[in-house]
């Protein structure tokens, strides 16, 4: 049986650095959305991120912040993206860049910075017949990948939460 004068204990954790915290409102319901950026982030930064974690909040709120150690080892917090004060949602490209700068400014993102490697015979054949490939991609029907697919489900999904959903304050 716990003492019941005994204060009670507490654990200190500390998560790797660097570290994201994404807090979203869960009365807008951008769960999914946070969650597709955390995704994101995980994806592009593996294991050069510590940790990546959801906070759920209530008023409105989608804040990307990003926590790292200085040169004198004290925890600096970088606020990426504030819905509020920077206009709505970042595209997934600046979301990558901004933390890129922060944690590793020489690190190359690929398309994400719009640098295309493509193989010398790959260009010489595009270079060729470009009116054939706009000829065969006339008679195609547009097809989705699955990744595209989803991608529509969760706009949809995020469409039919606005209507059905009670506002918060901020929100409204």
């Amino acid at each position: 049986m716990a003492d019941p004068d005994s204060s009670p204990k507490t654990a200190s954790v500390t998560a790797p650095v660097p570290r994201i915290s994404i807090q979203f409102c869960i009365q807008c319901k951008w769960n999914l959305r946070a969650a597709y950026y955390a995704q994101e982030l995980l994806q592009t930064f593996s294991t050069s991120l510590g940790e990546v974690s959801l906070r759920p909040a209530t008023g409105g709120i989608f804040i990307v912040i990003l926590e790292t150690l200085n040169e004198q080892s004290t925890l600096e917090s970088h606020v990426i993206w504030d819905r509020k004060r920077d206009g709505g949602f970042p595209e997934t490209k600046e979301l990558k860049k901004k933390v890129r700068d922060i944690i590793d400014p020489k690190r190359d993102l690929g398309h994400v910075d719009g640098k295309k490697s493509v193989p010398q015979s790959q260009s010489d054949q595009s270079a060729i017949a470009p009116q054939e490939s706009q000829d065969a991609a006339s008679n195609n029907p547009i097809q989705v990948s699955g990744q595209d697919s989803l991608g529509v489900q969760v706009v949809m999904a995020e469409r039919k939460a606005v209507k059905d959903k009670a506002t918060c304050e901020d929100c409204q």
